[in-house]
């Protein structure tokens, strides 16, 4: 997964052709770490379809601000820089509920 903050969001989401998964995250949310391990199975899987990308929230809180991301986790499906779809929430962003985003995506 691409590790993204406020100087490579643009270029590496906004400006990105095909699809783009952007997981929100903190080493300070337990629901983000426990889901860590399913997304980085995802992104191998999905790996030459879709990009696979993450930030930390607590090192840019002004572009999460930005991009509206109101709670943790939350995973945004863009595609050709347009956003399409939005997980929020721990009850929301389960490894099933992001698995049917990306076949909806891809």
């Amino acid at each position: 997964m691409l590790e993204v903050n406020k100087e490579t969001f643009e270029q590496e989401v906004l400006q990105a052709p095909g699809a783009v998964v952007v997981d929100w995250w903190s080493p300070k949310c337990e629901p983000c770490c426990e889901l860590l391990p399913e997304v980085e199975r995802m992104a191998a899987a999905y790996g030459d379809r879709v990009k696979f990308a993450k930030v930390n929230v607590l090192e840019n809180r002004r572009l999460a601000i930005s991009q509206r991301v109101l709670g943790l986790p939350t995973f945004q499906f863009y595609r050709d820089g347009q956003k399409v779809a939005e997980l929020a929430g721990a009850e929301a962003c389960t490894a099933e509920a992001i698995e049917a985003e990306l076949k909806r995506l891809v």
